[in-house]
């Protein structure tokens, strides 16, 4: 990931049709970063 955005499952990602309460791991492979679009597989995970 290289411009910091953090994957909010409670929001999922609506502009790419990804509903409110999914998971990271059940995004669509070919999902990317809705602000820099980094592929998933360059995500990391966030230590709370």
């Amino acid at each position: 990931m290289t411009c910091g955005y953090v994957y909010d499952p409670e929001i999922g990602d609506p502009e790419s049709g990804i509903p409110p309460g999914t998971p990271f791991e059940e995004l669509p492979d070919d999902w990317v970063c809705p602000e820099c679009g980094a592929s998933k597989n360059e995500f990391q995970p966030v230590e709370e």
